[in-house]
């Protein structure tokens, strides 16, 4: 009989902690949506109280048995660990994969900060490490799949900056203003149900990589790196179709005639200016995350990006490319830029043929080179080559052609082991012949934006680390620069007037 009392009372006691523990857990979600509703308020965010996820909102049905009866639990189910109710983090992003919406960065880390700060108010009561049960769940959502094989924060922005943002740029409805150093949104007869600006800002891309770590920002890295790789494919395709006539043209600069001939000759000229815009937007937006991520370890780890930078900046030029390379790999982790992006030399290498001998590799990528310079001139004919000296850039993009010339290069040369400054050299030297050209052309139509395009070598020499002033100078008169800025300014007054 004794035993028998002492089991009820143990059973008794069990439940009423059951009970306890119940009451405890709902009042600190509470306490948690009252304190993301607060810090809301405080941040003055238009949207208050966070939407449920879909598999929140989704009640599951029972399974049936064959009887129409509910199917049995099977025994030591209630043994089975369960999902631990930090997962549902990811449910704060209120992604929508129907309507491609998704929280923006700055909301969701204020969200999981006010979550952390009710968590830790349980540390006065109990001895649990919030902090490092905390930090767990968030090392788990720097991968691309958490613990339980479910997509992360780190895959849903991946996937969203990706076939979202830059689809949407790609399309011609957004465009990258680097005066603002964000991506705006252009006014199309078909508005964007998003705000470009509001998820591209430094603000947002700092919030980002908080979020996402340097382990998030890699995998972000790496799937834009895989986007460029195909469009480099792409275009040694073209290259490929093109490769007599462009052979011709590597050696016939100083031509005009014969170039002029040659050109007509060519095909696909839009499609590898098109691409090569779109691998420069790219890079731009790496450009932007890289630039948030030092910001944010800088803050957290300053001396460890010093050193890193330090070492960075004082790599010898005759140490060997590997030692150089592991260098930069370090660097770009901590996001620094570095003259040859390693993720990009990464993603190419992938790209070597069998059937292709290395010295054929290496002559396509020479003509890609002279492909895309004695194509830059067509862009003078299009009405929206015009250059803003407010954006500091052209509302379709071609200012990003000056960093996906220059990385592309960087990164072809040091995979096939050929220099870098004198392909560049070579670049510069048919670019400026092609422009030079136009500059004698009397029709208005080919020379809309003739100016604004002239602007296209200077942003490329100040993008470059391998090129410099006195070489554009020798091949490209600077009075003609001068005057090309002059023309846009002047006309940018006009137009605003």
């Amino acid at each position: 009989d004794t035993t028998l009392e002492t089991l009820d009372s143990l059973s008794l006691c069990n439940m009423f902690l059951d009970e306890m523990a119940k009451q405890a857990f709902e009042t600190l979600l509470q306490i948690f949506a009252q304190s993301s509703v607060l810090l809301k308020l405080t941040s003055c965010c238009q949207s208050i109280v966070p939407k449920p996820s879909a598999k929140q909102s989704t009640k599951v049905k029972k399974q049936t048995g064959k009887k129409g009866e509910p199917e049995r639990e099977k025994p030591g189910v209630e043994s089975m660990r369960k999902r631990n109710r930090l997962r549902s983090i990811v449910g704060m992003t209120m992604y929508n994969q129907a309507t491609q919406e998704i929280a923006k960065p700055s909301e969701l880390l204020t969200s999981v900060r006010a979550y952390m700060t009710v968590l830790q108010s349980i540390e006065n009561y109990v001895q649990i490490d919030i902090t490092r049960v905390f930090n767990n769940v968030l090392l788990q959502q720097t991968q691309h799949l958490d613990s339980h094989g479910e997509p992360t924060i780190t895959s849903l922005y991946t996937n969203w900056y990706l076939e979202t943002l830059l689809r949407q740029v790609s399309n011609g409805h957004i465009a990258y203003f680097p005066a603002m150093k964000a991506f705006v949104n252009l006014p199309t007869e078909n508005e964007l149900t998003f705000n470009a600006e509001e998820y591209s800002d430094i603000s947002e891309m700092r919030a980002l990589s908080e979020l996402l770590g340097p382990y998030g920002m890699k995998f972000l890295s790496e799937s834009l790196m895989w986007h460029i790789s195909s469009q480099v494919a792409e275009l040694k395709k073209l290259v490929v179709e093109n490769v007599e006539v462009l052979t011709q043209m590597r050696t016939s600069f100083d031509k005009p005639d014969q170039m002029a001939a040659l050109f007509k000759r060519l095909s696909s000229v839009d499609s590898v200016l098109k691409r090569m815009t779109i691998i420069g937007v790219i890079l731009s937006f790496r450009s932007l995350a890289q630039e948030a991520l030092r910001d944010v370890l800088s803050y957290h780890i300053p001396f460890l990006v010093s050193s890193i930078e330090d070492f960075k900046d004082h790599i010898p030029r005759e140490t060997d490319m590997k030692v150089a390379m592991n260098v930069y790999e370090l660097s770009s982790a901590a996001g620094l830029p570095c003259e040859i992006d390693p993720a990009l030399v990464v993603a190419l290498s992938s790209q070597k043929s069998e059937n292709i001998s290395p010295e054929e590799e290496y002559k396509i990528a020479c003509l890609l080179m002279v492909f895309v310079a004695v194509s830059i001139p067509t862009l003078a004919s299009n009405v929206m080559s015009q250059y803003s000296p407010a954006i500091e850039g052209h509302c379709n993009n071609i200012h990003c052609l000056a960093k996906a010339i220059n990385q592309i290069a960087a990164a072809l040369f040091t995979i096939h082991k050929g220099s870098i400054e004198d392909r560049l050299k070579e670049f510069l030297a048919l670019a400026s012949s092609s422009l030079l050209k136009i500059g004698q052309e009397t029709d208005k139509t080919t020379t809309r934006n003739r100016e604004s395009v002239y602007l296209l070598l200077d942003m490329i020499v100040q993008e470059s680390p391998f090129l410099t002033m006195d070489l554009l100078e020798s091949c490209f008169p600077y009075v003609l620069l001068r005057n090309a800025y002059h023309a846009v300014y002047k006309q940018s007054v006009t137009s605003s007037a």
